[in-house]
């Protein structure tokens, strides 16, 4: 024994006072590969100077990670710099499931594509033979999965994710082969799936979510452009510039900030979002609050429409049973009272996420994947017995929109950038702090209620079964959802002030843990559940 620990101290000296990290490289990071080489030497028995060691574990921790470092020319990193300006009509958007950044943000972006070419000289046109699509990154890995292909083609034949009919998605399921006809000018042409093209899942891309569109001229491009989709059906373009805005009456980047704001002008954390909403996006309050009421109306549509499903198979290779109308109608059954309240809201987010795995309508709360959580509570509240009126709907979906906007904001609100953390967990977030404000909760409740929710999804992996948003997806919608809702009994139930943990904190362990976390575990079906689940 005493040998062994002899040759264990020869092979993992400690590290000399003078021997400190470099003041590039954070100290975290160089503390922890400085272990790990410690610990590799101690098993493989090669021995390290102090000083090697330490340049070692300088060199991996300054080394960037495979998908961790965005470009810093995207609008998406830019716009973390300053204000909040993100307003409701961006955030929560209704369009085709099973995901925001891989089937709502590529038919927005190759419809937007298809807008530029129509918008082309006649003469470019007249060269026009085609239309192509490459995915990269994410968008290649799990893309057939999510039915990335089919919403690219849809928008390239002019449809929209807010007004397309699931159907005409689930045709082209159906029917792969089929070919569409498209008019650009003067000239007409087939498309079909084939011209969705599946590239590379590896690359220094500029995002995980990268995607080229490309308007052919026989086998040479004539017109192409660059886009990214960042999650929560939010997109932009290589030198993307965004729209100009009016200032927020209200400006703020931290919850810090935004409480600072609602405490001193005594305001609630709704107020003071419908402030800066009137102020940035320059619409009335009739218009934000009919905005809000289509949002809340949608979200009821999606759980109702769920739980009509009896027992059918989702689509895809995992032949998943829905279970949402199984569950709801064990709830009823008096003989399971006790379980009941936990048991109507698991089912009416299962409800939602199976829309979304049908790929139906869903509204990004704030993202596909997600989808299930916020229906839930609002279904819950609306159509119980508690009855709470829209009026104090608009509010809680205001002061959701609140911690989205700065999840948005300081960390990520796609699974291929951080993990499901920053979608499961940021809607429950978001839920959690809906649920406060309809309950009349301060500034600070809200914001305890959101960080609790919040703080129990860190470190959550994005691993989706065959690249469906499924399994894990669907169950994690109704976990999200009764986490949400304890969240905020708790943060209602406790003195306010005594919470220990502030929700700025857990937005910056939410980025952090998201670019330390490996890209096999961010929406690349190369980990976890889906490396090891067999599916017979």
């Amino acid at each position: 024994m005493t040998e062994k620990k002899n040759e264990n101290i020869e092979l993992l000296p400690e590290i000399p006072q003078g021997t400190a990290n470099p003041s590039s490289i954070d100290r975290r990071s160089f503390l922890i590969r400085n272990a790990v080489i410690g610990a590799a030497a101690v098993m493989t028995g090669r021995a390290w100077t102090p000083e090697a060691r330490a340049e070692q574990a300088a060199k991996e921790a300054a080394a960037p990670k495979l998908g961790a470092t965005l470009s810093p020319d995207l609008d998406v990193v830019k716009r973390s710099k300053g204000p909040v300006m993100t307003v409701v009509e961006e955030f929560y958007k209704v369009g085709p499931g099973p995901s925001s950044s891989h089937t709502i943000g590529p038919m927005r972006i190759t419809y937007d594509f298809y807008q530029r070419c129509m918008k082309l000289p006649a003469d470019q046109l007249a060269k026009a033979t085609g239309l192509k699509v490459h995915l990269f990154g994410s968008l290649s890995a799990t893309g057939k999965g999510h039915g990335t292909e089919r919403a690219a083609l849809a928008g390239l034949l002019g449809k929209e994710p807010a007004t397309v009919d699931p159907l005409f998605l689930d045709e082209m399921r159906a029917k792969p082969e089929q070919t569409y006809e498209v008019k650009l000018g003067e000239k007409n042409f087939t498309l079909s799936l084939a011209d969705i093209i599946y590239d590379s899942a590896k690359g220094d891309f500029p995002h995980p979510n990268t995607m080229t569109c490309k308007l052919m001229g026989d086998s040479k491009p004539i017109y192409e452009l660059e886009y990214y989709s960042p999650g929560g059906g939010f997109y932009e373009w290589k030198g993307y510039t965004p729209p100009k805005k009016g200032d927020p009456k209200y400006p703020y980047a931290t919850m810090k900030e935004l409480r600072a704001h609602a405490e001193k002008n005594n305001l609630s954390i709704a107020e003071v979002i419908m402030a800066n909403e009137l102020s940035v996006s320059g619409k009335s309050e009739e218009q934000i609050n009919a905005f809000l009421d289509k949002i809340a109306n949608a979200m009821l549509a999606t759980v109702k429409t769920g739980l009509s499903f009896k027992d059918d198979v989702l689509p895809g290779p995992i032949k998943l049973h829905s279970k949402a109308s199984t569950v709801w109608e064990r709830a009823q059954d008096d003989k399971y009272e006790s379980d009941r309240a936990i048991a109507l809201i698991s089912a009416c987010a299962l409800a939602a996420s199976e829309e979304n795995a049908r790929g139906h309508l869903v509204i990004t709360a704030p993202t596909g994947g997600s989808a299930g959580v916020m229906p839930a509570l609002v279904y819950g509240l609306m159509e119980s017995k508690r009855k709470v009126p829209m009026e104090k709907i608009r509010q809680g979906l205001l002061a959701g929109a609140a911690i989205g906007y700065l999840c948005k904001h300081n960390a990520t609100l796609s699974g291929a950038e951080g993990g499901c953390q920053s979608e499961i967990g940021v809607a429950s977030a978001m839920s959690a702090a809906l649920l406060a404000q309809v309950m009349g909760a301060s500034a600070l409740v809200i914001e305890n209620a959101a960080e609790s929710a919040l703080e129990h999804h860190l470190g959550m992996t994005c691993d989706p079964v065959a690249g469906y948003v499924q399994v894990p997806c669907i169950e994690r919608c109704a976990f999200g959802a009764v986490k949400a809702w304890v969240a905020a009994m708790i943060a209602t139930n406790e003195i306010g002030s005594r919470h220990r943990v502030d929700l700025d904190t857990t937005i910056t362990t939410l980025a952090q843990t998201g670019k330390d976390m490996s890209t096999r575990y961010k929406e690349t079906s190369e980990a976890g559940l889906a490396a090891n689940l067999v599916l017979c």
